[in-house]
């Protein structure tokens, strides 16, 4: 009886043990697997799933005719070698384009993505992290797309740099976890960085949302910068864009909710 007993109690601590949820750093592919493929293509978002990411982000502009596309630039040039600006352009004159052989000739052909397209790459589970690059008038085509969507099981994480950009979607879809985004500069050597972890901190709070995405850099976030941020009310962080090893970990340790990162398969087995 007592062994049964035993062998039942270790039994079920090993059931417990093996269901409970494996707490694991977020692993977001930026622009998708863009090491490899043209970045913001769906090439590169099907290999960054290959990759096994957790999330990919893409950036994101409404066009003239009120669609939504996914490349980083305001024009066309870097990527697709004829310069025409995306928000004065309508889908048709975007997809007359190609935006693959820049990087690889293996890649002639990509067209540029709507976020319709790029939704259809996410698998049941994961993430789609949409910056936007539009400010204001691309939210209200923006809630409408994932509202036609909101049936799919995949999560979203909305940011942007614009302040009142995120503000404004997250109150119209307050259930989306949305982040502002910001870097740090500073006006010379001698000077500190700005912004300070309080003015970061008293944005998010300003602005409603969930959390704040920042450039990673270890010289500026360490634990006090964290500490001070929690503590201004600001919950929550992810970095970007990490692709070694040693900085993701540092932010690992700093309790990041993710790191954007252009090799995915580089920096997911090392955090995993």
């Amino acid at each position: 009886m007592i062994r049964s007993a035993t062998q039942f109690l270790f039994g079920t601590l090993a059931v417990i043990v093996l269901a409970a949820p494996v707490s694991a750093q977020m692993i977001v592919a930026h622009r998708g697997a863009s090491h490899d493929a043209p970045e913001n293509t769906l090439s590169a978002f099907r290999l960054a799933w290959q990759q096994g990411a957790d999330g990919i982000e893409g950036d994101f502009y409404l066009t003239a005719d009120g669609e939504i596309v996914c490349i980083h630039d305001g024009d066309t040039k870097r990527t697709a070698g004829v310069k025409r600006v995306v928000e004065k352009s309508t889908l048709a004159e975007l997809r007359s384009l190609e935006y693959g052989s820049w990087k690889n000739e293996k890649f002639a052909g990509e067209a540029i993505p709507t976020l319709d397209e790029v939704i259809a790459t996410v698998p049941v589970g994961k993430k789609l992290v949409i910056e936007l690059k539009s400010k204001l008038r691309i939210v209200p085509t923006l809630v409408e797309t994932l509202k036609k969507h909101q049936d799919k099981p995949i999560q979203w994480v909305v940011i942007a740099f614009d302040a009142p950009t995120a503000a404004e979607f997250k109150k119209q879809m307050p259930s989306v976890k949305t982040h502002w985004l910001t870097s740090f500069k500073r006006s010379s050597p001698a000077s500190s960085y700005r912004p300070t972890a309080a003015e970061v901190a008293a944005t998010v709070k300003k602005t409603g949302v969930d959390g704040v995405g920042m450039k990673g850099m270890p010289g500026v976030i360490d634990a006090d910068f964290v500490k001070t941020l929690k503590a201004g009310g600001c919950p929550e962080f992810h970095v970007w864009t990490i692709d070694d090893v040693a900085t993701a970990k540092t932010f690992e340790s700093l309790g990041a909710w993710g790191v954007t990162t252009n090799v995915p398969a580089v920096i997911g087995p090392a955090l995993r």
